[in-house]
């Protein structure tokens, strides 16, 4: 798996886990609910060049392991999923609009995703700019970057 992704502006790693629930915390994510709702998430996540990382439902609540273009933004991707899986649910599912007046909850839990040898890497290069010449600060993020997608010089 690739670490870092780019765009025209920035190279990024962005990994969220998102958790969010049918409104009321309904258990209403069935089997077949739930097989729709993760292909409906994937089509949404390819659109948007989002990595689904991790999908998996439970009755009451999804949760979505994600690597995404922070420039596109966590909760514009949410937004996408809900209402487009409320739309397409609600039409395959009648039973779903008797039972919520709206699919999902306005709320959600996002939190960022990291790893602590990364965050200390981070920590050093950060504190040693201070010291550095530009090439030699060069160097050391290029260094840092092959590090960190296992690449050895």
């Amino acid at each position: 798996m690739k670490k870092y992704k780019s765009n025209n502006n920035i190279v990024f790693s962005c990994k969220y886990h998102i958790i969010w629930c049918p409104k009321y915390r309904r258990k209403v994510l069935t089997k077949d609910i739930s097989d729709r709702l993760k292909e409906i998430i994937l089509e949404v996540a390819t659109e948007f060049d989002v990595d689904i990382l991790e999908i998996e439902t439970d009755l009451d609540h999804i949760h979505l392991l994600v690597d995404l273009d922070p420039q596109f933004g966590v909760t514009k991707f949410i937004k996408k999923c809900k209402g487009r899986s409320s739309n397409l649910l609600r039409k395959e599912f009648p039973d779903l609009k008797s039972k919520l007046p709206a699919l999902w909850s306005s709320s959600a839990f996002i939190t960022t995703v990291g790893s602590a040898d990364s965050l200390e890497m981070i920590k050093d290069y950060i504190q040693n700019q201070q010291t550095s010449s530009r090439h030699k600060s060069k160097e050391n993020w290029e260094n840092y970057l092959d590090h960190c997608n296992g690449i050895e010089k």
